[in-house]
């Protein structure tokens, strides 16, 4: 097979590929070209102005040359955006497939900014057996008709009651840290992971699975199985037929990582699906959301899907209800916990932000530990910068990707229907025009007098636009309630060096070699 090596100049070079495996190859690709081999060729050509990745074969493009573990392929993006850092975009072929890679905000703009490119890329088609076409990979009237369907759902009172469940789990989770004070460097990040997991079961589908009590959960390491089979079949055309993939022991394991994500929301579904049909049936003059014993029934988004109905009057099926909490499963808890662990990796290497943190804090709870409110969270102003700088550095969607519906024209090039534009938010928010010294931890940069005026598409961690990210709402509010509980009791100490974390850019921003840290106690806050 064809190896990718470093070269003298640090570029990634090619070594030969045997020639019977190239002629596999171009057959395999030949199968799942585009729909006409006369688009294919004049996008070839109207591309051939935009600078790109050489060598670039046809209709292999540049998949052979891509790395294909998450953290290499990452390095290999960074690498490439700062070659053409000067530029407002360039172009790779995956196989047949244009992309063009977008790290500008002007670029990133024409984009996000139009009511037409709304549709996803053709990539995310590799998402479509886990995740269905429901609210990430949907397009068109059905993407109108569930955006519409479900915003209700985020409604800040639906929100008010989430946030009791995020105190509740983060509660557990503060316990559980309690252990590791003033002990050995421990990898924080499945501890946040599980809690963001509890959380997500419990608002979205009103289940407790406890993931907390059990460190060893298949669902979760199904999920993060699954991020990295998904890129890696995403870059390699070579895996794109279903009956290709399945040949091979990646397609295999697809499968059974699959199997376990359906069968844990086809179990709770089923469950919550009994429950509502007895709450119906036992219900005596109240409106269903009380129990027998008399207190307020938390509404889960399950709940509101069972009874929803779309813009003819017609119950969602069975599937469409699957798809939707697997996608809010998938996008509800990981992107969270990442965020929440990247805040706690940076305040560990930066003491003085940490102390400005816990003195908001206590300024906020007088040095209580009760439950934090909604009012609470709006008081957290200093809280919320840090968590926005965070997610300027660390993404936690790294990249994301459409399809251009029409021809388009980008900083001066014109762009052909069809193409895929991959947005590098990793690489758009270190701009250092808009973002001066843009590896430096400054949370000051997100307070309201030096945000004036910056680029609307500078800054994009839950994109922009028609398309934006629904849960947004949601996540701060899980982000600041879960840091709160955490910083309240305890100071933190980041125990790895930027190149020690193994920075994987997959469908998730995560660090392969987890987030170690140590815990002392809270110093009293006088003394800071």
């Amino acid at each position: 097979m064809m190896e990718v090596v470093q070269g003298s100049a640090g570029r990634p070079q090619l070594m030969p590929l045997g020639a019977g495996v190239i002629a596999l190859l171009l057959t395999v690709m030949a199968m799942c070209c585009l729909p006409s081999l006369m688009d294919y060729w004049r996008r070839w050509r109207m591309m051939k102005l935009i600078p790109g990745i050489s060598p670039c074969y046809p209709v292999l493009g540049n998949a052979l040359l891509l790395e294909p573990d998450g953290e290499g392929f990452f390095k290999q993006l960074q690498f490439y955006v700062e070659e053409y850092r000067n530029r407002p975009l360039f172009k790779l072929w995956i196989g047949p497939l244009p992309v063009m890679i977008l790290y500008h905000p002007d670029s990133v703009e024409v984009i996000l900014s139009s009511s037409k490119h709304i549709e996803k890329s053709y990539l995310y088609k590799f998402l479509e057996p886990w995740l269905g076409t429901g609210l990430l990979t949907s397009t068109g009237d059905k993407w109108r008709s569930r955006r519409k369907m479900i915003t209700p759902t985020f409604h800040f009172e639906i929100l008010n009651d989430f946030l009791e469940v995020m105190n509740e789990q983060g509660s557990i989770l503060v316990e559980k840290l309690e252990k590791h004070v003033d002990k050995e460097p421990f990898n924080v990040f499945l501890d946040v992971t599980l809690c963001a997991l509890d959380i997500i079961c419990e608002t979205a589908m009103g289940k407790n699975v406890d993931a907390q009590k059990n460190k060893d959960s298949d669902y979760v390491r199904a999920i993060y199985r699954m991020g990295d089979l998904i890129q890696q079949r995403q870059k390699s055309p070579w895996f794109w037929p279903d009956l290709v993939y399945m040949l091979f022991k990646e397609g295999r394991e697809h499968k059974r990582n699959l199997q376990i994500l359906h069968n844990f929301t086809d179990k709770v579904i089923a469950e919550k699906a009994a429950e509502l049909k007895n709450t119906k049936q036992n219900k005596h003059g109240n409106d269903g959301n009380c129990e027998e014993s008399g207190f307020k029934k938390r509404k889960a988004f399950l709940d509101m899907l069972l009874s929803a109905t779309d813009d003819e009057g017609n119950k969602l099926s069975y599937r469409d209800i699957r798809e939707e909490v697997d996608t809010f499963m998938f996008e509800g808890h990981d992107t969270t916990a990442a965020a929440m662990n990247w805040v706690l990796y940076l305040l560990g290497h930066n003491p003085e932000v940490q102390k400005k943190v816990h003195r908001e804090l206590d300024e906020v709870f007088d040095n209580t530990e009760r439950p934090v409110t909604a009012d609470d969270l709006k008081k957290l102003r200093y809280l919320e910068c840090v968590v926005k700088e965070a997610l300027r550095l660390f993404p936690s969607v790294p990249m994301f990707a459409r399809a251009l519906r029409e021809d388009c024209c980008i900083n001066g090039y014109q762009v052909p229907k069809g193409t895929n534009v991959l947005v590098i938010t990793y690489a758009l928010h270190r701009n250092p025009e808009i973002f001066p010294d843009p590896e430096e931890f400054k949370p000051e940069r997100f307070l309201p007098e030096n945000s004036k005026g910056r680029h609307p598409y500078a800054y994009v961690p839950f994109s922009a636009g028609p398309r934006n990210c629904i849960g947004q709402r949601f996540a701060q509010m899980e982000e600041k309630t879960l840091l709160a509980l955490i910083l309240r009791r305890f100071w933190v100490e980041s125990c790895q060096k930027a190149e020690e974390l193994g920075i994987a850019g997959e469908l998730i921003l995560r660090p392969n070699n987890g987030i170690w840290i140590k815990l002392k106690r809270r110093p009293n806050a006088e003394s800071e």
